[in-house]
């Protein structure tokens, strides 16, 4: 079983290089926002306990199928502990039943993710999104308020890479994972 995790700042590209990925491959799409949608769409607000409950429970009966692997999309504060403590949950879920895991972090400039964050695609997977002058300025005030792009070196997994993604489609991007980590 495979987990592929593709992760980086707001509009990044995750869900649209996931899509690509899971295109050419046996891999499975679950972005992050299969989580967050729902809730919202229930409660009128995000709440993160219920996000995480929700994809726990994928997780865990994701990894009970014989299915080849699944794709994750997720954003979260690299300089926060109980952030790389859920994310590391996460990933012992998968490790626990031996899969294999590839790290990508995907990186573009702030000027191409404000472009990318109105685009027909998101709005269309990310309704919550749909404001997107109130999305610009959210993506702004995280890109000053957290690190979610990581340092050299910083981090720790042997099946990593990061690809700058700000000049590349998502379909060069998807190949570029596809080829580097042999997924099928």
């Amino acid at each position: 079983m495979k987990l592929a995790i593709l992760f980086g700042a707001s509009a990044v590209g995750k869900t649209t290089v996931g899509q690509a990925l899971a295109k050419i491959t046996d891999l499975k799409l679950f972005h992050s926002h299969m989580g967050i949608e729902p809730v919202i769409e229930i409660f009128g607000r995000r709440d993160i306990p219920t996000e995480e409950k929700i994809r726990e429970a994928v997780f865990e009966e994701f990894v009970k199928s014989d299915l080849y692997g699944i794709i994750f999309t997720y954003f979260f504060n690299l300089d926060k502990p109980a952030a790389w403590d859920y994310f590391m949950r996460l990933v012992d879920i998968f490790e626990c039943k031996g899969a294999e895991i590839y790290f990508v972090e995907l990186v573009a400039s702030q000027e191409v993710r404000l472009q990318r964050n109105g685009t027909e695609n998101r709005l269309l997977h990310k309704p919550s999104k749909r404001n997107v002058a109130a999305s610009n300025a959210r993506l702004i005030e995280l890109d000053e308020k957290i690190r979610i792009v990581s340092r050299d070196n910083e981090i720790p997994f042997e099946n990593y890479m990061k690809i700058d993604n700000t000049r590349l489609q998502p379909e060069d991007v998807a190949d570029l994972i596809k080829n580097t980590f042999l997924l099928m």
